[in-house]
């Protein structure tokens, strides 16, 4: 392993196909033992990535490094057989033909031990009692297993995931993310995963990086992705909200059409900057005693609360999480105020109140579009 403990090293990275560039100056570092993501909308360059990582493509700039090795430069590409890198296909990719136990031992047929690591992993993946079945014999959740098996037998360096359970519907998807994640934790696997639900990415995730055209936006932990977004694409991107405008009276102070705003941070703008916050859902509590209302224009019951759509007398629109015993109708004015204890604030771009992320049809599932 690398002196300083990463595992792997994308320095300015750069790759495409047939001489059009689908990511630039890509840097990412992965300690050995955790588990990122690659997140963004579909056509961004994740798939591209992770394929260049693999082996699969060739790279234009920059360089990867895995354990501290180069492995692919615009000079230099090691084979995808020599890189000790496993990965977990889309569509499983699982051989028709061959049996449950046969799939795993592929890439170990000439290990001695085979048997027992074979054993090993249909007993860590909840198909010990499978092993003389076939593919066609599986459930898509079982089939996944299976998959993740074969491709942690060889004992890789990195396992990658390209959109592991898109194939898998709801709770199923949840779960099996959930059961890889500590599968993965417990051999101490390194990983790097690939998808466009950002749910699964946190869930999965010790470190989420969100790309744009090609262009990392950020790398870091999913709690400062949704509580420290460094570029609006990235605070619209995550999580749902909305923006609102003001101006910026002192490094953390702003006056909106909500009221004056006080973070824990300071932004290093001028005093009356006009800039955009961003409030999210949980930013906004009710207050029946306050004499700032929103109008119901939508709601959303999630079980234990429930999600409003709530719009300002200027005509503004915020999004509002009340525990659901408070019940409201549409066409209600509800009273709020704005219990945040920071400011998430960037220069004013364009029109006003843009809505961030998903609309209030898909908050239930966050993953479920493409587009953003």
């Amino acid at each position: 392993m690398a002196d300083n403990g990463i595992i792997l090293e994308l320095n300015r990275l750069g790759c495409g196909y047939d001489g059009h560039k689908v990511v630039s100056d890509l840097n990412i570092h992965l300690r050995a033992g955790d588990i990122g993501c690659l997140l963004g909308p579909s056509g961004c360059g994740k798939t591209t990535t992770l394929r260049a990582i693999a082996g699969f493509e060739p790279i234009s700039d920059g360089e990867i490094r895995l354990d501290g090795e180069v492995i692919s430069s615009p000079a230099r590409r090691l084979p995808p057989e020599q890189r000790r890198i496993g990965m977990v296909f889309q569509d499983y990719a699982l051989f028709p033909h061959l049996s449950v136990q046969d799939n795993i031992a592929f890439g170990i047929h000439r290990d001695p031990a085979r048997k027992r690591v074979v054993q090993e992993l249909l007993e860590m993946v909840k198909l010990s009692h499978f092993g003389k079945r076939y593919p066609h014999e599986l459930s898509g959740g079982q089939q996944q297993r299976v998959a993740l098996a074969r491709a942690l037998a060889p004992d890789p360096k990195l396992l990658l995931l390209d959109e592991p359970f898109s194939n898998l519907d709801g709770e199923l998807r949840r779960r099996l993310s959930s059961e890889v994640r500590d599968i993965l934790k417990q051999r101490g696997t390194s990983a790097l995963l690939v998808t466009h639900d950002q749910n699964e990415a946190f869930s999965v995730s010790d470190h989420v990086g969100v790309l744009k055209d090609g262009r990392l936006q950020q790398w870091d932990t999913p709690y400062n992705l949704y509580h420290e977004p460094i570029t609006p694409f990235v605070a619209s991107f995550i999580g749902q909200g909305y923006f609102i405008r003001g101006q910026l009276l002192t490094p953390d102070t702003v006056q909106t059409e909500l009221g004056i705003i006080r973070g824990n941070r300071a932004y290093q703008l001028p005093a009356g900057s006009a800039v955009d916050v961003l409030l999210r859902p949980d930013d906004i509590v009710g207050d029946e005693d306050s004499t700032l209302r929103g109008t119901v224009v939508a709601k959303t019951f999630l079980g234990a609360a429930t999600l409003y759509r709530l719009q300002l007398p200027t005509g503004s629109v915020l999004e509002a999480i009340f525990p659901s015993h408070a019940d409201h109708a549409l066409g209600d004015a509800v009273g709020i105020r704005v219990a945040a204890d920071h400011l998430v604030i960037f220069a004013a771009q364009g029109s006003v109140n843009v809505h961030a992320q998903l609309p209030l049809e898909q908050v239930l599932d966050p993953g479920s579009t493409d587009s953003i």
